[in-house]
Formats: C-alpha cells, sequence, structure tokens
C-alpha cells in the first residue's frame, strides 16, 4: 500500500512517520475570490491528472481510494481513466464539493452518516475510520496519566489542533475557578494565553495530546466541536455537547451533531447560544441516569469497524481487476 497526495499538506510527514511511502504531486484548494492565488489552484488542477496519471503508471495499483477533499480528486479521475477501480470516503453528513465531482469516476463511496439521495449499491453508510490512539484508555490508567481526580465527574472540552477560540474562553470563564474536574485541550495557538489563567489542580489544560483516546477514558461528558471526532466519542460511549462551527462548509458541523442528537447521545448548542452550555453540562453531570442512557445511545449508533469495512470492500474491488 502507497500514498498520493500533496507535499504542502499533513500527509507529508505523517505517511513517512507512519512508515509509508507517499508520492507527491502539487495541488491546492480552489480559493472563492478571483485572484491569483484562484489562478494558480487552477492551473494545477488542471496538470494534477497528468501528474496522478504518472505515479498510477509506476505504482500500477489494482484499487485506488480517494479519501475526499480536493487532493483526492485528480487521483481518481486518473484512475478511473485507467479503469483501475476506485471508491471514495466521505467524512461528513454531506457530501463535499470535490467528491460530489469525483463521485461519477468511482465505483463505490463510503459514507460516514447517510445521505438523501446517496442510495446502495454504490453508496454505502460505514462510519468513520478511527486512528488507534483514539480508542478509549481505561479510566483509571487515563485519569492517572493526565493527573486527573481518580473519582467524580470530569468534563472533556477539545476543540481542533490550532483550538476554537468560543470553546476555550467558555470553559475558562465557566470552570476556571470552581466546578467538574475538566481535562481541557486547547490547541497550541491559545494554550500559553489560557494557562495563566488556571489555577485549579483538578483543571489539567494542555495543548494536544498525542491522540484522545486517553481523554475519552477520563471523561464523563464531552463539550466540543463537531467534525469527524463526533464518531470517536461514540466508539467511547461518551455523551457529548456539541457547538457546531458555524462557518463549516454547508454547515455540516451541524448535520454531524444532529445526527447524534438524534440519537440520544448528544446535546446540540449553536454557537450563539453559547453561554447555555455550561449549565446543561452541570445539569448533565448531575443526572447519572440521563448519562448512562446518552453513553448507551452513543455506543448504539457507534461504527468501530468501519476501517475493517472498507478495506475489505476495497480489496473484493481490487480482486475485479486481476
Amino acid at each position: 500500500m502507497t500514498f498520493a497526495g500533496s507535499p504542502d499538506r499533513a500527509e507529508a510527514r505523517l505517511v513517512p512517520e507512519a512508515g509509508f511511502e507517499l508520492d507527491t504531486f502539487r495541488i491546492s484548494g480552489l480559493p472563492r475570490k478571483p485572484g491569483l492565488a484562484q489562478a494558480r489552484a487552477a492551473v494545477r488542477a488542471l496538470a494534477a491528472p497528468a501528474a496522478c496519471d504518472r505515479i498510477l503508471a509506476r505504482r500500477r495499483p489494482d484499487a485506488v481510494l480517494g479519501g475526499g477533499g480536493y487532493v483526492a480528486g485528480p487521483i481518481v479521475v486518473a484512475a478511473a481513466r485507467r479503469r483501475i477501480p476506485t471508491a471514495l470516503t466521505e467524512a461528513d453528513a454531506h457530501l463535499g464539493l470535490a467528491n460530489r465531482l469525483a463521485a461519477p469516476f468511482a465505483r463505490r463511496v463510503f459514507l460516514s452518516f447517510p445521505i438523501a439521495g446517496r442510495e446502495p449499491p454504490k453508496y454505502e453508510v460505514v462510519g468513520r475510520p478511527l486512528p488507534a490512539n483514539a480508542l478509549p484508555v481505561p479510566r483509571a490508567e487515563a485519569r492517572a496519566q493526565l493527573g486527573l481526580p481518580p473519582d467524580g465527574p470530569v468534563v472533556l472540552v477539545a476543540g481542533a489542533r490550532a483550538g476554537a477560540r468560543a470553546l476555550n474562553e467558555l470553559a475558562v470563564e465557566a470552570f476556571g475557578e470552581s466546578g467538574p474536574a475538566v481535562l481541557h485541550v486547547s490547541g497550541e495557538r491559545e494554550y500559553e494565553s489560557l494557562r495563566t489563567r488556571v489555577s485549579r489542580p483538578d483543571y489539567v489544560l494542555v495543548p494536544v495530546l498525542d491522540g484522545l483516546g486517553v481523554a475519552y477514558g477520563a471523561a464523563d461528558l464531552a463539550l466540543m466541536r463537531s467534525g469527524s471526532t463526533v464518531w470517536e466519542l461514540a466508539a467511547a460511549g461518551l455523551p457529548a455537547v456539541l457547538v457546531p462551527y458555524p462557518s463549516a462548509t454547508a454547515d455540516h458541523q451541524t448535520k454531524n451533531a444532529r445526527y447524534f442528537q438524534a440519537a440520544g447521545g448528544a446535546v446540540v448548542v449553536p454557537e450563539n447560544e453559547l453561554g447555555r452550555a455550561p449549565e446543561i453540562v452541570r445539569s448533565l453531570l448531575a443526572d447519572k441516569t440521563r448519562l448512562a442512557e446518552m453513553s448507551a445511545a452513543m455506543l448504539q449508533v457507534a461504527r468501530p469497524d468501519a476501517a475493517e469495512t472498507i478495506a475489505e470492500e476495497l480489496m473484493a474491488l481490487a480482486a475485479t481487476r486481476r
């Protein structure tokens, strides 16, 4: 198995670190505003399929899987032209533009959520593959590792790697001086400005963690955004108060969050109502029966075998070429 992607994105570091080979080609997202950046992106997009074709000619794969986003499109198109079986994955409850454009070239599209009008056999809902470091660590071990109290409720607050400013500010203001124990993963950008505002020994503030599995194991409730990590919460059976990022493309984070709220595992709080979140957190922590029901609901809709399902079906696609 090999990977292809951009030399300017995270895969340029992550793939070699994981011990796999990476072939790179130049591609960038298409800015919405006209200008030099948009023209440069358009030129790269036109040249990318030819670059991908050269990669495929050298690697000669039996199947190609696109991970979604603008990086995946050219390799999927180039593979389809060579009649190499192709598939796509979609992380959110909204089929992104790149996947909508690439879908006609793919034989299968693996969805994380049900999407209206995207039906079997081409489209299959499998959930979101989980990284190994997102699997929950046993509670006692997790709390000891993080320096959290062994007993009593713990709230997990986390945003993206860069952080979620609104959630960061809310957590420090609401729980910085008193309240339940907190594990706050702030992101690197705002960590230094936040750490001087927290002095409670049971309020553990860290910039990042190497995977959130230890955090999920330690917590009783999460206060988070609703990107693809919602599937990690579900697999951990962790109830959540979800605050969708309001500027996400096509408001897909709200769609993600509503799915888990409908299942009974989460409460959705729009960002313009963020002030309600602390009281919701406190009321849920005080209701152990409700938390247990929400945890069961999360586990009910979890799909921890998503990666295995995709791998098996991709192997079946590859076999059709032999």
